[in-house]
């Protein structure tokens, strides 16, 4: 079953291939939020809708939640569960197919500061349950992504990244994503990210524009009030 889905999925990618709007500028909406719940303990958000094109066509839905285990100010892991919605072709069809994915995945982060350069090393392993139809698959991935961050001014900051994702079985090269953003502080747990990413697959690129949100406000003193 396996063999047929992956020659199945493959012949679906070859037909596709040109219609995938390869040429054109699509956009990626986001938003992250980091929750603290306790002193060691905090919830992971998030929700990415992306297109293909900056004036829709849409691509894919992610939506992702995890538990956070701060054990230091430096270093965190997490253990989630994501849900995604792809539509694999830049055309629309009647009828379309679309792929489904449940995913499991286990995360290490690290930080460290030299000078004014804020460094973070992602470290991510992903258990992915995928489904088109009448064809599922089971894959593993590993992740991993080095982010810079450069202060400007109080509110004002770059953010870089670059991120390498590996299959764990077939071809080990999965892609590539290559960003860069100016980020502005609105509040001290609220800031936004105007970016552009460069997305590198074996045989495809993909430019995309990204506004992304993060809200990380505190849950403690809510939570205590409540529990009074």
């Amino acid at each position: 079953m396996k063999k047929l889905l992956s020659v199945f999925i493959f012949l679906i990618f070859l037909n596709a291939q040109s219609q995938q709007g390869q040429d054109d500028l699509g956009i990626w909406y986001m938003y992250f939020g980091m929750n603290k719940i306790s002193e060691r303990f905090s919830i992971h958000t998030e929700a990415q809708f992306r297109y293909y094109e900056t004036s829709g066509n849409f691509n894919q839905l992610l939506l992702r939640t995890g538990l956070n285990y701060h054990i230091s100010s430096e270093a965190i892991a997490t253990i989630g569960y994501a849900y995604i919605e792809t539509d694999p072709t830049f055309e629309t069809f009647p009828n379309e197919n679309r792929l489904f994915e449940n995913r499991i995945f286990e995360q290490f982060i690290l930080k460290n500061k030299v000078w004014k350069l804020l460094f973070e090393h992602r470290f991510r392993f992903e258990q992915r349950f995928l489904h088109e139809q009448n064809f599922s698959d089971f894959e593993n991935r590993a992740r991993y992504r080095i982010q810079l961050t450069l202060p400007l001014t109080k509110i004002l900051f770059l953010n870089f990244y670059d991120e390498i994702f590996l299959n764990l079985q077939n071809e080990p090269f999965g892609q590539n994503r290559l960003y860069i953003a100016l980020g502005i502080f609105l509040m001290d747990d609220l800031s936004i990210q105007l970016g552009y990413l460069k997305n590198h697959f074996s045989s495809v690129n993909y430019d995309r524009l990204q506004i992304g949100v993060f809200y990380n406000p505190d849950l403690r003193p809510l939570l205590r009030k409540k529990s009074k």
